[in-house]
């Protein structure tokens, strides 16, 4: 998620194990264990665009670097406050790990993919309960945050880490509500055989999902307002041609660049690749978009076959028109939406 709610969540979990006396040092311990994780996003390479995407939520997200993560995150503390701060290593590294061992957990929960059993498996684990930015989540964070510390009660901060899980465990119940309305839709739609299928929430939200499953070649998009009470409501998309692995390839040189490039990109993206519909010289990940049933992506690569050995160049298209901005809260509020233009 971003670095705020990453820091908050390590701020609580941190703040669980200190008392009145601690309870500061310990919240100032566990955020920036918590974002330390995320350091992962300066490994780039200006010739070779997707290292970025490659190693991001990678090695340090992984359950198995937790431990390293926190003697990282401690050592920094210790050599930085040891003649300020009455705490031992062993109080500091105790801060650390529950601060740092939240990173990977929290971001595992969202859709992106994070690598949690590297090195034993290259799996990008999403769990798909929650956005990457959401208000809600983040609020009751901080609203715990601030109150425990201004009133020095670990017990307010401990309250933070409950109501985090039980915003994650409510994520979880809407996505289990989402995949029942999606299943009905593609019966509906005559869709028996789906061989993907996967929803997720849209930006800042709980309510309305992206819904994105694949019969036959084709992926049909479309955008499920799931609630909280009262009836769903569905807004259908468009469908667009699957594009698989192997036809990207085609004859391009296996050692290749942009064959490399590919692969990566289709196991970054879970294998939701489609055609740009505008730029048909874009790959696509279908998972996002600005709105949950449009088939625009937010990034995508840009390929040219003609020169095999060059890196696929990474672009994004996070511009949104106050139309679209209308639409997503029209679908929030769980109105219809008017016909689109002729």
């Amino acid at each position: 998620m971003d670095p705020i709610s990453q820091g908050a969540l390590g701020a609580v979990a941190a703040a669980s194990f200190a008392d009145r006396d601690t309870v500061r040092r310990a919240v100032l311990i566990g955020w920036v264990a918590g974002m330390l994780a995320d350091a992962d996003i300066f490994i780039a390479s200006p010739s070779d665009p997707l290292l970025n995407i490659e190693y991001h939520r990678h090695f340090s997200h992984s359950l198995a670097f937790i431990p390293i993560g926190a003697l990282v995150c401690s050592a920094i503390f210790w050599l930085l406050a040891r003649r300020r701060w009455s705490l031992s290593f062993r109080q500091i590294y105790l801060y650390a790990l529950a601060g740092y061992a939240s990173a990977g957990l929290l971001d595992a929960c969202t859709s992106y993919g994070t690598r949690l059993l590297w090195p034993f498996s290259d799996t990008r684990v999403a769990w798909n309960i929650i956005s990457i930015i959401d208000p809600v989540f983040t609020g009751g964070l901080l609203l715990a945050i601030t109150i425990g510390l201004l009133r020095r009660k670990p017990a307010v901060l401990r309250s933070g880490l409950t109501f985090a899980a039980c915003y994650l465990s409510l994520g979880w119940i809407q996505r289990e509500r989402t995949s029942h309305l999606q299943a009905e839709l593609a019966s509906r739609r005559g869709h028996s055989t789906i061989t993907q299928a996967t929803v997720k929430p849209s930006i800042g939200n709980l309510l309305l999902w992206r819904s994105v499953y694949r019969h036959r070649d084709r992926f049909h998009v479309d955008a499920i307002r799931t609630g909280v009470v009262g009836s769903p409501q569905i807004y259908e998309g468009t469908s667009v041609p699957v594009l698989t692995l192997g036809s990207l390839r085609g004859d391009l040189p296996p050692d290749s660049a942009l064959a490399h490039d590919l692969e990566r990109f289709d196991h970054f993206s879970a294998g939701y690749l489609a055609h740009h519909p505008h730029d048909p010289g874009v790959i696509g990940d279908l998972r996002y978009a600005a709105l949950p049933q449009s088939i625009k992506p937010l990034w995508g690569i840009r390929t040219n076959p003609g020169n095999a050995h060059a890196h696929a160049a990474f672009e994004s298209f996070r511009s949104v028109s106050s139309d679209d901005r209308d639409n997503l809260l029209r679908m929030l509020r769980g109105e219809s939406l008017p016909p689109p233009p002729e």
